[in-house]
């Protein structure tokens, strides 16, 4: 749409306050439609900013410039001031009676001015807040402050004189009405307007609201349906309703996001816990809304961004709960305690359902990751078991969408690491079938899913700190505590070495990916794969070296006090199976240079026809080279402890004698000749 025809929000605002819906809803459909797809409302002013700073700094090669006037920032904040009067204004009114078409529309505004957080001042409010709650369907037990209410019309009232127009008594009897509800009342219902659908905690019987100005209260009365045409009616209604259910929680997600001062009024408002309730209910009743993928959208936000109200979703038996919801959309099927019936010719699971399992699985790590490391009572492993059960039926389904697949596995995988170890055993504990990847007879189905996974992650390369670190860390932990993972995994990872002619990290397999890896910049990256290949080789050094090469190994061994190649205490731990050598590697075992990992060409001795005394002096002359380094601190010298571990050598490096400070200080002034002769002052 060509900017001319977008409509001014002064006259939005004109037509709010004169209580014209048809246009309202005319001039915000428009709105609506040039910036559906905008989340930055500046963008011209900044790129025009941006063209005056390249041409400037092309001219006087000055890269801050300051323009001249202030022209374009006196701009960027009157649209500004402007789009938080536009706020004030819509939620003004739809607290009042609105056709179900124009609220619609209002609150679609309100989405698209939510994603500008420069301007959420007016939607930052308890009114605000409790407002938008209550249209997305969440009873709140919390009453509206007055003041927050009063601030709203004041607001508005400014926006009214900038742009010129007279206030009329239909806004100013909507927010009379609306604060006789609300203010100093409790609010324990969405209060939609007419010909919305109240939230489906009335049961299969269908209410609406109704306004009657007998002394400022909301009246129930109950819906028809006498006649064909009324069915389709209430029908229309309720779809309406529910749409606008949808927009007013999109519109709660984009604050609550974008604003702290949003979050933390959330959390007084006790905004989770009236969602909480709702989707309790919503649960329990197996009729979940449609717009409840929003509403979980909404819970993982709270739990995500307040970290108070994770702990407080815990105490509320969220794992359980939120297990429940996962059964309901997944449809899952128990063929024992801790097994679930996995069909392989079933259908992909839509994408709508994918959705909602990933906001359920986001929510379910936010409040599990912090018991990790606890050791759970038998009531607590019982839950997290059975939820591990339905973890590892997300992990074998299939989804309509690579991306989608790949979403979805990558959140079960974060679920998967935050539960305790020992409730993970439910992985491998099922019965084995034809189709089933094996070992020592133990499923592996699961474990072969999260080595694709992980596979697919590698591959990628992308984020590998957040991408990648989850699988890997899960795959060390299994492997260290299952001895069917390990050795499956070893397997997998780990086969025996055949081709030495070529370095472990220029393999082009699953361990050479790893290897690369253990050299990575990211610490996290670097010592997540060098513990998986460290576990997979059973903590065994000499092992360890074999499958990586010296070098790669050295910052884990370093790290573990391991240098000296002596035994790791964790040993004892693992299997005593030994170590099977090929034929190939047996006969190249001999010319292996361990600290690359590789058979290496022959090199000619670079001290080949050097008498003993030639020998001895280079020998004494690299010393006094990196005692001179050393000194002046461009290297530290280090040894391998009898512990195993590095120290410097600096006590040993400082014994040179005065005859070998005297030589390097000859070597100096030899240096400085042009032509290599002594100085005669020297002689």
């Amino acid at each position: 749409m060509p900017t001319g025809m977008v409509p001014d929000i002064t006259r939005i605002i004109e037509s709010i306050t004169q209580r014209d819906q048809d246009t309202v809803q005319l001039l915000l459909n428009r709105y609506n439609t040039q910036y559906a797809e905008c989340f930055f409302f500046n963008t011209e002013a900044q790129e025009r900013r941006k063209q005056q700073q390249l041409e400037e700094f092309r001219k006087r090669k000055v890269r801050d410039y300051a323009p001249d006037s202030d022209s374009d920032s006196d701009d960027d904040q009157s649209d500004l001031t402007l789009r938080q009067d536009l706020s004030a204004a819509l939620l003004c009114f739809i607290s009042s009676q609105l056709q179900p078409a124009v609220l619609r529309v209002c609150l679609h505004t309100l989405r698209i001015l939510s994603r500008d957080r420069r301007a959420l001042g007016p939607m930052v409010t308890d009114s605000a807040l409790l407002t938008l709650a209550n249209m997305g369907g969440i009873a709140l037990l919390q009453a509206c402050p007055q003041q927050e209410k009063e601030g709203a019309e004041n607001q508005l009232g400014r926006a009214q004189k900038q742009t010129h127009t007279r206030a009329v008594s239909g806004c100013e009897q909507a927010a009379g009405a609306d604060a006789a509800l609300s203010g100093g009342s409790v609010v324990s219902s969405s209060v939609p307007a007419e010909g919305a659908v109240a939230p489906a905690a009335q049961g299969s019987i269908n209410y609406f609201y109704k306004w009657k100005h007998d002394g400022g209260h909301a009246v129930l009365s109950r819906g028809k349906k006498d006649t064909q045409q009324e069915e389709t009616e209430e029908t229309e209604k309720e779809e309406d309703g529910e749409v606008c259910r949808k927009e007013a929680l999109k519109v709660l997600c984009n604050i609550i996001y974008n604003s702290p001062q949003a979050q933390e009024r959330a959390s007084a408002l006790r905004l989770l816990q009236g969602l909480w309730e709702t989707l309790k209910e919503e649960i329990w009743r197996r009729e979940p809304l449609s717009c409840h993928f929003y509403k979980l959208r909404l819970l993982f936000l709270l739990t995500a961004l307040r970290p108070e109200l994770r702990l407080q979703l815990q105490q509320e038996r969220g794992v359980s709960v939120l297990t429940k919801a996962l059964e309901q959309c997944l449809a899952v099927r128990w063929a024992v305690e801790y097994e679930v019936l996995t069909d392989s010719t079933e259908p992909p699971i839509s994408k709508e359902v994918s959705q909602k399992v990933i906001e359920i699985l986001k929510t379910l790590f936010n409040i599990t990751h912090m018991f990790h490391r606890q050791e759970p009572d038998e009531e607590d492993a019982a839950l997290y078991r059975h939820l591990a059960a339905v973890l590892r039926h997300c992990l074998l389904l299939s989804c309509d969408g690579e991306d989608t697949l790949e979403e979805l596995q990558g959140h079960t995988v974060n679920v998967l690491s935050a539960l305790p170890l020992t409730c993970l055993d439910v992985l491998v504990s099922v019965p084995v079938d034809q189709a089933s990847h094996k070992c020592e007879g133990v499923n592996m189905d699961c474990v072969h899913k999260l080595l694709l996974f992980m596979d697919r992650r590698l591959n990628r390369g992308l984020k590998l700190k957040e991408k990648l670190t989850p699988v890997l860390n899960l795959l060390t932990e299994s492997s260290r505590v299952h001895r069917e993972t390990r050795c499956y995994l070893r397997q997998k990872i780990l086969p025996p070495l055949r081709d030495v002619a070529i370095r472990p990290e220029q393999d082009s397999a699953l361990r050479g990916q790893l290897v690369r890896l253990m050299t990575h910049v990211d610490t996290d990256v670097k010592d997540c794969a060098a513990e998986l290949l460290f576990v997979l080789c059973k903590e065994n050094v000499s092992r360890f070296v074999k499958y990586t090469g010296y070098g790669n190994a050295a910052g884990l061994l370093a790290a573990r006090g391991l240098l000296n190649g002596r035994r790791n205490p964790s040993d004892s731990q693992y299997s005593s199976d030994s170590d099977s050598d090929t034929e190939e590697y047996r006969e190249a075992k001999a010319r292996i240079n361990l600290v690359t990992g590789r058979v290496e060409a022959e090199q000619p001795d670079p001290m080949e026809g050097m008498t003993d005394e030639e020998k001895e002096e280079e020998a004494r002359h690299l010393m006094s080279m990196i005692n001179r380094l050393s000194r002046e601190q461009i290297i530290q010298p280090m040894g391998v402890t009898a512990e195993g571990r590095l120290a410097p050598l600096w006590g040993q490096m400082s014994d040179c004698t005065l005859e070998e400070r005297e030589d390097e200080d000859e070597d100096e002034d030899l240096n400085l000749m042009p032509d290599g002769r002594k100085d005669k002052q020297m002689e």
